[in-house]
């Protein structure tokens, strides 16, 4: 994947995607013409990764506003809230859905206190755009943080897909090892298969190829014994919530797994996330796990691999406690997970 190919982007009035159902086989964009396209992409894993997934619920909003017919403010605020609502209910755990949402009603409210249907409706474009670009940017600061504390020579686990195609470009914990990279270190990467979607073994593994970063695959029953053999130097992880208050960090399930075996062998565990992906408001008890459909588990691909009658479970994400993460790497700086409120301020 070319380094700077953008997995959300405004094209002629409409929000355009990699669909990452397809991926590696494919490298194709599908076309979002309302809002509720870009609600489906999302509910489907068209499109996936906190950050990726907030941008695109922005583009959402302004095609609500762009596309609707608002003859007053009242109706375009109306409809924009209705999309709102549409849009937050696509994917429950990722709190930069949340964050994007209101962040453009918030623009949408103070355009409408002076300003015209047309002028509010330029408003939340340009404030979608501007998400957009800024997600770049701040992954790239992100990168430059935790690049610090990437050695040369060191091998680096990472699970899920952290990457790209999780944000708008470059990356939250694959931007951390696209930065030493840029630096000239010497690195490489052990990708877990992530099961039972396999963003991993798909998406990791082709952004890591394209890349050019010696890895290898191993399946998420492999980290402990990759540990063990000291195979591994660091864990670094991405995150869709991080809670601020308490340093609980909600990210793809086994992340938790992956957690305690890196505790126990001594391993330093890094989480990835941008300021946007901090909850400061909620306690572990008030995040709600996404599950998935049972399906996703009984098959890979079109082939069943499972039993018929045979129930599953399908958690999409699990928390990880504070003593559990050494530190927390945001475009500010790199803190303790008990010190994240301070990020709160400034």
């Amino acid at each position: 994947m070319p380094k700077e190919l953008r997995t959300v982007l405004w094209v002629g009035n409409r929000v355009k995607l990699i669909d990452q159902r397809k991926l590696p086989s494919k490298l194709v964009y599908i076309s979002c013409k309302s809002y509720r396209d870009v609600a489906l992409a999302i509910k489907s894993m068209a499109v996936r990764g906190a950050p990726a997934i907030g941008v695109a619920a922005a583009m959402g909003m302004a095609l609500a506003a762009k596309h609707g017919r608002n003859r007053t403010i009242g109706e375009l605020m109306s409809r924009l809230e209705r999309a709102k609502e549409v849009l937050a209910s696509t994917r429950p755990t990722a709190v930069n859905l949340y964050w994007a949402l209101d962040r453009v009603m918030r623009v949408a409210r103070e355009a409408a206190r002076s300003g015209s249907v047309e002028s509010v409706v330029l408003s939340v474009l340009e404030e979608a755009k501007r998400m957009a670009d800024e997600d770049v940017e701040v992954n790239r600061a992100l990168g430059k943080q935790g690049s610090t504390l990437i050695r040369d020579g060191d091998t680096v686990l990472t699970h899920c897909n952290a990457g790209s195609l999780a944000t708008v470009c470059y990356g939250t914990a694959l931007g951390v090892i696209r930065a030493a990279l840029e630096e000239g270190k010497s690195i490489s990467v052990i990708a877990t298969e992530t099961r039972p979607k396999l963003q991993g073994a798909r998406l990791t593994a082709f952004e890591l190829k394209t890349m050019g970063v010696p890895f290898k695959l191993i399946t998420d029953g492999m980290v402990g014994y990759a540990m063990q053999q000291g195979l591994v130097s660091k864990v670094l992880v991405g995150a869709d919530r991080v809670l601020a208050k308490s340093g609980h960090v909600v990210n793809k399930i086994g992340t938790l797994t992956i957690a305690i075996a890196a505790k126990h062998f001594g391993i330093p565990f890094y989480v990835a996330a941008p300021t946007s992906t901090l909850d400061f408001e909620s306690s572990p008890e008030d995040v709600v796990i996404e599950f998935r459909d049972e399906e996703e588990v009984h098959y890979v691909g079109r082939t069943r691999i499972t039993p018929k009658g045979v129930k599953a479970m399908n958690p999409a994400f699990d928390v990880t406690p504070p003593e559990l993460v050494t530190a927390v790497i945001t475009e500010r700086g790199i803190y303790e997970p008990t010190r994240l409120m301070e990020l709160r301020q400034g």
